[in-house]
């Protein structure tokens, strides 16, 4: 009988344990549907603006506008809706919405600038003999 006593110890303490981990992880999955949404990227050529219903289309999908939508020229230009250009490059972030929209979140227009073409060189390097 000495032996049957730790065992039954052993499984009245796991008991609570179990119900420890089922109530953390609904405090994980309660976490998770709480947390901030990370803005995933997109790329296109801009389609259509529609200043009346406050939405863009890159490419085939529309994108809510929000008051909280940023927009650039390039890279880091401040722009606003207006800047957008019919049938030219534009790159933006976005949040997809439980109802299925698209939120855009911050709208750059125009190409990508290419680091490796850069417009402007150095003199030292631009005027370097070769040896």
């Amino acid at each position: 009988m000495g032996f049957c006593g730790p065992v039954a110890r052993a499984q009245t303490t796991n008991k609570p344990a179990a119900t420890a981990k089922s109530g953390t992880a609904e405090t994980k999955d309660t976490k998770k549907e709480g947390a901030k949404e990370k803005a995933m990227p997109y790329h296109g050529t801009l389609t259509a603006v529609d200043k009346t219903a406050k939405t863009i289309t890159v490419g085939k999908r529309a994108f809510q506008i929000t008051s909280q939508t940023r927009f650039y020229k390039g890279e880091k230009v401040p722009a606003t809706l207006d800047d957008g250009i019919i049938g030219e490059e534009a790159r933006l972030s976005y949040l997809k919405e439980p109802d299925g929209k698209f939120i855009a979140h911050n709208v750059y227009f125009g190409a990508k600038p290419d680091p490796k073409k850069s417009t402007t060189q150095k003199p030292a390097e631009a005027e370097k003999p070769k040896k």
